[in-house]
């Protein structure tokens, strides 16, 4: 008993101080991300974040694109198998145009970057660790969490917030060929229906969901990278870890925004 009892509260324990230090990371990381903005802040930190903003966001528009139409033309015809019953089948339109605004877009951009981009964060930072190169920054008084954390993290709130857009844009006119080929309903017609049904506040949703996405992608991945121990090997169980970790945090907080959401109204 007393075996369980200690490994539960080691369990929590360590649980307490991973979520611990994930929010001092992340304070660390708004005060040190003015370095990375345009203008005010360090030139290369500025430039390092554009070459972030095109490997998160650019290069993975092919994907993003694809996952979408495939996910918005399956949504697509798995409504309208059921709503057909009814004579409803104009409802798909809503179906997909407020699923993809609300939930779908941010959620399906967030695993492919966690998947994607994570990943790399984690590899990146944890070579760095094996390799002492965090140390030599300390050595020549550069903060690491500044030099290598915060152009990243600028990065991705730029970035997934406009993946997002694509991919939610790309899952309508998933929708939009799917009622075409099946109900003959013109382009025009269709993307009339769609701003009709999609109001302001599912756009918010979304951008807010994606802001908190890509906070909860980057401090996890590179939190995972800076806690690398021993040899090459760890850095392999980082980026594993990194990824699943990300991904199950990306999920929990979709959960907890959607519930927040319903039941205030969505305002």
């Amino acid at each position: 008993m007393a075996t369980a009892l200690e490994d539960v509260g080691s369990r929590a324990i360590a649980q307490l101080d991973y979520v611990g230090s994930l929010n001092i990371q992340l304070w660390s990381t708004l005060r040190a991300m003015k370095s990375a903005l345009p203008v005010v802040g360090n030139r290369y930190r500025w430039q390092a974040t554009v070459r972030q903003v095109l490997q998160i966001g650019y290069d993975a528009l092919p994907m993003i694109s694809l996952m979408a139409l495939c996910a918005g033309f399956i949504l697509a015809l798995q409504g309208a198998a059921e709503l057909r019953r009814f004579g409803a089948l104009h409802y798909v339109i809503d179906l997909v145009a407020i699923a993809f605004t609300r939930e779908l877009g941010p959620l399906l951009t967030a695993t492919a970057v966690s998947g994607r981009s994570g990943s790399a964060f984690a590899a990146e930072i944890g070579t760095m660790k094996v390799t002492e190169e965090l140390d030599s920054l300390r050595v020549m008084a550069l903060e690491p969490i500044e030099f290598v954390l915060g152009p990243k993290y600028l990065a991705a709130l730029i970035s997934v917030p406009c993946l997002s857009i694509v991919c939610s844009s790309f899952g309508i006119i998933a929708g939009g060929l799917f009622m075409f080929f099946s109900a003959r309903l013109s382009p025009f017609l269709y993307f009339r229906y769609v701003l009709e049904s999609i109001a302001l506040r599912d756009v918010i949703t979304g951008m807010i969901k994606c802001l908190a996405f890509a906070t909860i992608i980057v401090h996890v991945s590179c939190l995972e990278g800076f806690r690398v121990r021993g040899g090459p090997d760890s850095v392999g169980r980082s980026t594993t870890s990194a990824v699943v970790k990300s991904t199950f945090f990306v999920i929990l907080a979709d959960s907890i925004f959607t519930a927040f959401f319903y039941f205030t109204g969505g305002h």
